[in-house]
This record gives C-alpha cells, structure tokens and sequence, in this order.
C-alpha cells in the first residue's frame, strides 16, 4: 500500500492530542454508559452472526490483524460466535496456514451449530471447558505450538481473578510485535452495581487484573493510542502489545 506521509502525521498528531483530552474521554463514557443500558453491543452481527461488540473495538481488532498478521487467534469467551467469524474472516484474507481457537465454560448447542454451519468453520476449532483449567490450558497450548504468531484475546469470565489466571497461562503465546487484548476492562470505570446478577464490579474486574499482571510482566505495555483513537471502547488499557520475546 502506498503510504501518505502528511496523512500519517497528521493522524499522528491528532491522536497524540486526544490521549490528553479528558473532556473528550469523558463524553466518550458517558455515552457508552448510555448505550449499555441500551444493550447497544448486541446489535451487530459479522458475516450473520451475532458479533456482541462495539464498531470501534472490532475496527481496532481488524487494524492489528491487518498489520500484526498472526497466524493463530485464540479467544477465550465465545458467546454467539460472530468474534470468531471475525477473527476466521480477516485470516482468510491473510492467506496461508491461519486458525482461531475459541475456548468457553460452555458452548450452547444453537450457537456451536451457527459456527459449524458458517463458511468460515474450516478455518474454526472449539474448545469446551473452563478457560483455566489446566486441561484447557493444556489443549490450547498443544494447539498454540503449531504456530509462529498468536494472538490471544480474552472476553470471558470477567472477574480480577480469571482474567489474572487467563493472563498468567495465555500470555507466554504472544510473541513480540504481537497483541493480546483483553475485553471489558471498560468494568472499571462503570458505576458500582452495574452487574447486580454477576460476580465482576468497579474494583473486581478485568482492569484491576491487567494492572496486577503488568505489575509482574515486563513483556507487555498498553497501547493507549488505540485508546485514544477509539473513545468509545469496552477495552480501555487493555490493548497490550508485546515487546519482547
């Protein structure tokens, strides 16, 4: 692709600018808090399927697909599936030996089907079973062994402790240059009781997880300019590029 060095520059700068622009961000929170009671997320689906995901954060999953190139993406949390489809799709593009793992406590019968039906199942494993698991654990790393550059994104239970145990066992895949992004840290900034019928909260969450884990990695950073770019975004710091094998 032919690069415009003025229009890079200048997106550059652009968003240097925002990562200091709190009026921006907190307008850019107070209307994701708005939308959530409005189960915007749920909206949108990916070549059919239920994708569960804001615009911003599956442009920002395509723009480091696109430039990191992994060859395996594995997710833990799988939903309905339209994440995966994502993930297959954007590999299929890519060309070559690509493959998405997805790992959840449970698949539902309906949405295992809608994946396995899809035209993009060829390029789609599943793994049922609790994402921390040692035989999980196990399996994916069995499966992350085959490949040269993966990708691990984490949307599943989204308690302090899962995710710090998710970024303890799926962090050593990720290689340098590449990303590992973990979802809903965007918990953190919620009010408290946002999730009255589930086990995560302000300070329990997958931010304070990332905070921990960054604390003992010296592998990871956060990207904030994806933050700043996307303001509205469920994964606030948690974009993590890896700089060192």
């Amino acid at each position: 692709m032919i690069e415009d060095d003025e229009f890079n520059r200048r997106n550059q700068e652009d968003i240097a600018a925002l990562r200091n622009d709190e009026a921006f961000r907190r307008r850019s929170l107070e209307w994701l808090l708005d939308s959530a009671d409005r189960r915007y997320s749920y909206h949108f689906r990916w070549l059919g399927v239920p994708i569960i995901q804001y615009p911003t954060d599956i442009v920002a999953t395509q723009e480091i697909i696109w430039e990191t190139k992994p060859d395996l993406i594995l997710e833990t949390g799988v939903a309905r599936g339209g994440s995966l489809i994502l993930y297959a799709s954007l590999l299929r593009l890519l060309g070559g030996a690509r493959h998405v793992v997805g790992i959840d406590i449970e698949i539902r019968q309906n949405n295992r089907a809608n994946i396995e039906s899809h035209p993009m199942s060829e390029s789609i494993s599943l793994i049922e079973g609790s994402s921390i698991d040692p035989a999980t654990v196990r399996k994916a790393r069995e499966i992350a062994g085959q490949y040269r550059n993966p990708m691990v994104v984490l949307d599943s239970n989204h308690t302090h402790e899962h995710v710090l145990a998710e970024l303890k066992a799926y962090s050593p895949l990720v290689r340098k240059g590449g990303y590992l992004v973990v979802f809903d840290t965007i918990i953190d900034d919620m009010p408290a009781g946002s999730f009255p019928d589930r086990p995560w909260n302000e300070n329990d969450n997958p931010k304070t997880a990332v905070r921990e884990f960054l604390k003992g990695s010296s592998r990871f950073v956060i990207d904030h300019d994806i933050d700043a770019k996307l303001g509205v975004t469920v994964g606030p710091s948690g974009y993590l590029r890896c700089i060192a094998d």
